[in-house]
């Protein structure tokens, strides 16, 4: 027991000594670290001033090197700015110098100026003094001219301004005919040059349009069964075509009357495919003039295409193209519209040409002059207004549109397309057997031209010759002078150019005749 109390305190005594040793050995190391590190912290601080020195010594060096440099761009621009203001006080005392000069010599032009305006107004006075000397004379002459011709002064004025004016009138009369006379020989051999080599360089066929179609049949057997039963068939044939049919005792055909051309020619294919087929009963003739009205539409677009690409005239509107078509079917005066307007573009394209104008635009408005007498309904606007509201709406340029609504003096003429389809619109309808005229109103239209020449005072007798292209007017010489005579034939022209419609031209020609007659016996 004595033995293990023992080695208990001998343990725990050895215990104490070893951590007494080891605190000794712990509490040198630490000392010898504070050491190392006093003697690093020591070099490292000496180090850091040494650079800091250094780097202080660079900045001061830096900044002294700076400051030199800026002081000499200061002082750089202190001389510029010296210069400157040197050269500006040189510039100064030259304008100074100007100046100067300029007073004195304006000094000198005013001085001049007042001697010369005392020097006026005393010539001013002068003439003022002998200006009322000379209207005093004046005066007494007037009065004395006044006793011995016994008019005064205003009466003679008249008088003398009555004189000049009929002798101005005269003279301005006789100097527009002179002008007139001049123009023609020049402007007008030019104009019928232009005008017969086109006419000459398009050929037409001219053939008067009917309102009747004759319709050839093999034998009368084939016109009982056109009628029908109780005449059903030619009663569905008419309401579905809208066109008269006619059958009487001319053999072997058939009359199918109606004034619209398309209807016409309906009604003519669909009886000739009804006859081929025999079979003709009201539901038939239905399905065949519905079919037929079917093609005659497609023909009308085929036709519009074929003029436009024969005439060389690209970018139309399908409708316009469509309309160009239906004009196949449709006449004026017994003139074929299609037929017509052709031939008004050819013309304006050979005038065009020969004007140094734009040949395509004109072979256009040639073409479209006449697509207002087509219309899909009725309408009050005339055909040329309604034309040019459909070129519009299409897009024509303004220059095809002006020249369709002014061919007939509408509207006015605002480019030379304009003149040029009017002309060439009057040499188509004027041509030998182009145009189908009725009696009465020819008759008229010459009646009309005499009484506007019976309306001026003067005139003794009035004659329309070459089919109203010409009037006589024959006037008597009493009433009428020689220059009075010119004057009456422009004022008669003009009245037949604002008051009458015709075609083509009209030349007044007066006639004055003086005879002294005597008898010897």
């Amino acid at each position: 027991m004595d033995n293990i109390i023992t080695i208990f305190i001998s343990g725990i005594i050895g215990i104490a000594g070893g951590f007494g040793i080891a605190k000794i050995i712990e509490k040198s190391n630490i000392s010898n670290l504070i050491k190392n590190a006093k003697k690093e912290a020591a070099s490292i601080l000496k180090d850091a001033n040494l650079e800091g020195e250094n780097i202080k010594k660079d900045k001061i060096l830096q900044a002294k090197e700076k400051f030199i440099e800026l002081k000499s761009e200061h002082e750089q621009v202190i001389l510029g700015r010296d210069k400157k203001v040197a050269e500006i006080e040189k510039r100064v005392r030259d304008k100074e110098s100007q100046i100067s000069n300029e007073l004195s010599k304006a000094k000198k032009v005013n001085d001049d100026f007042e001697a010369k305006t005392l020097e006026y107004n005393t010539k001013i006075d002068t003439l003022d003094k002998r200006q009322v000397e000379v209207d005093k004379l004046h005066k007494s002459q007037l009065q004395q001219l006044e006793v011995i011709s016994g008019l005064s002064a205003e009466e003679a004025k008249d008088q003398l301004v009555e004189g000049l004016k009929a002798e101005a009138k005269t003279k301005a009369m006789a100097h527009i005919q002179d002008t007139i006379e001049e123009a023609k020989l020049t402007a007008q051999q030019e104009a019928k040059k232009i005008i017969i080599n086109t006419i000459q360089r398009v050929g037409t066929e001219e053939a008067v349009e009917n309102c009747v179609s004759v319709f050839n049949i093999e034998s009368d057997d084939v016109k009982g069964r056109i009628i029908g039963r109780e005449g059903r068939n030619i009663r569905a044939l008419e309401a579905a075509t809208g066109v008269e049919i006619i059958v009487d005792d001319t053999p072997e055909a058939i009359i199918l009357s109606c004034f619209d051309p398309v209807r016409r020619e309906i009604a003519r294919l669909a009886l000739h495919k009804l006859v081929t087929d025999g079979r003709i009963h009201p539901a038939r003739i239905e399905e065949v003039v519905a079919k037929t009205a079917k093609q005659i539409d497609d023909e009308i677009i085929e036709v519009g295409k074929r003029t436009v690409i024969d005439l060389g005239i690209h970018g139309l509107h399908p409708e316009l193209i469509k309309v160009v078509g239906r004009m196949k079917y449709r006449s004026s005066y017994g003139q074929n519209l299609l037929q017509h307007s052709r031939e008004v573009s050819k013309l304006c394209g050979i005038m065009a040409a020969e004007l140094g104008l734009n040949v395509k635009l004109a072979k256009r408005a040639g073409l479209l002059h006449d697509i207002g007498k087509v219309p899909d309904a009725e309408s009050d606007l005339p055909h040329a207004l309604l034309g040019m509201q459909w070129a519009e709406k299409y897009g024509e340029k303004e220059e095809v549109c002006n020249a369709i609504g002014a061919h007939h003096d509408e509207i006015e003429m605002k480019s030379l397309l304009s003149p040029i389809v009017q002309v060439c619109d009057a040499i188509s309808g004027a041509r030998p057997g182009a145009r189908r005229q009725v009696l009465d109103s020819y008759i008229q239209r010459l009646k009309d031209l005499e009484e506007v020449a019976y309306g001026f005072n003067g005139v003794k007798n009035a004659y329309a010759i070459q089919a109203g292209r010409e009037l006589r007017v024959i006037v008597e010489s009493e009433k009428v002078s020689d220059d009075n005579a010119a004057t009456l034939s422009f004022e008669i022209s003009q009245k037949i150019q604002t008051e009458m419609t015709y075609p083509g031209q009209v030349k007044v020609t007066v006639i004055r005749e003086t005879r002294a007659v005597n008898i010897a016996k």
